[in-house]
């Protein structure tokens, strides 16, 4: 499950990691624009085997709280999220520590991004 965090006018990137994710093979759903409380709902509903987020605003450490707070709240555990976007290498750390199993900052490779989705959804 693919989405962009709050209402981040950027959509380029997570749809060209969207359609490369499908084009190797796995099931994408891209969800667009939500909110935490919208994505957290998404998530209940299609129990995806992992959550991908797109923030290019700079309000990514506060959006992946709020959804990881979320997915604590409503009982999922053990389902993977990541985020792509706009991300200052300084910001990983927290990110990490918050739960946030992999961070692909601006210029990735696809190839990259594949390989670590395909490891996490492995594992």
């Amino acid at each position: 499950m693919v989405a962009k965090l709050g209402m981040d006018a950027h959509w380029r990137g997570v749809i060209v990691v969207a359609h490369a994710l499908r084009d190797a093979g796995m099931e994408v759903v891209y969800l667009g624009h939500a909110t935490a409380e919208q994505l957290v709902s998404a998530v209940v509903q299609e129990d995806p085997a992992l959550v991908g987020l797109s923030s290019l605003s700079g309000n990514h450490l506060e959006e992946c709280r709020a959804v990881l707070d979320g997915l604590r709240s409503a009982g999922v555990d053990g389902v993977p999220v990541v985020i792509g976007g706009t991300i200052p290498p300084s910001d990983e750390p927290a990110l990490g520590e918050m739960g946030v199993a992999a961070v692909f900052g601006s210029g990735s490779p696809l190839r990259t991004i594949i390989t670590r989705i395909a490891a996490l959804l492995a594992a």
